[in-house]
């Protein structure tokens, strides 16, 4: 007798409507990619098109895969009781700072959002219009069960049921609220996903939906 074989997600996940929303309504960056400069594109073809050019790109692309992993610089969008736990996470105790990673208040620097707590539909907007301003290639988190999935007040009528409904996330942080581990577990993953990209060109898969 053949052990039985897991398979995440298990496919009864199709039959709850909340899934099925989720799955339909999410927003999912373009296949295309991230916008680059045509003239730094032109600028890196023809740099690699020169004999021995590539040593100069492959050399150029692991510097850049080191510095942008290890310089992740989020613009913090706390809404709700998650954002203490990302005060805290920034804190003294935990220093995420060590990490490269330190709390900007401008977007325009920026290239990580991380959004903890309820997201309104009134404030929906305004946190377009922050991650609009964020210049590519750039990142989202998820913190906790509310900005995953709306949490307890997911069928109220003023909230968004996740904001990945309005702007595309790479990393969910599970919990209500996820302590700080979850939070720093999440960000070291969000660091292995800026990793791949570099080396890849394209962006990994977003990491699997749990709440």
């Amino acid at each position: 007798m053949k052990p039985p074989v897991p398979v995440v997600p298990a496919p009864i996940w199709r039959d709850f409507k909340d899934l099925q929303e989720w799955e339909a309504n999410r927003i999912r960056r373009p296949e295309t990619g991230d916008k680059h400069s045509s003239a730094f594109e032109a600028l890196t073809e023809g740099i690699h098109s020169f004999p021995g050019g590539f040593v100069v790109t492959t050399v150029a692309d692991g510097f850049f895969n080191w510095a942008r992993k290890s310089s992740v610089w989020p613009v913090t969008f706390g809404l709700a009781c998650c954002a203490i736990e990302m005060m805290a996470t920034f804190a003294s105790r935990f220093d995420v700072e060590r990490l490269g990673m330190v709390p900007w208040a401008s977007p325009r620097h920026s290239d990580l959002m991380i959004v903890s707590g309820t997201v309104t539909i009134k404030m929906a907007p305004m946190l377009t219009r922050i991650y609009d301003q964020m210049p590519d290639p750039k990142w989202a988190v998820s913190m906790g069960s509310c900005a995953n999935s709306g949490g307890p007040f997911r069928h109220g009528y003023h909230v968004v049921k996740g904001v990945d409904r309005i702007i595309p996330v790479d990393v969910y942080v599970p919990g209500c609220p996820p302590p700080p581990e979850s939070l720093l577990n999440g960000l070291l993953l969000l660091q292995d996903q800026i990793a791949s990209f570099r080396r890849t060109g394209k962006r990994p898969a977003p990491m699997p939906k749990v709440d």
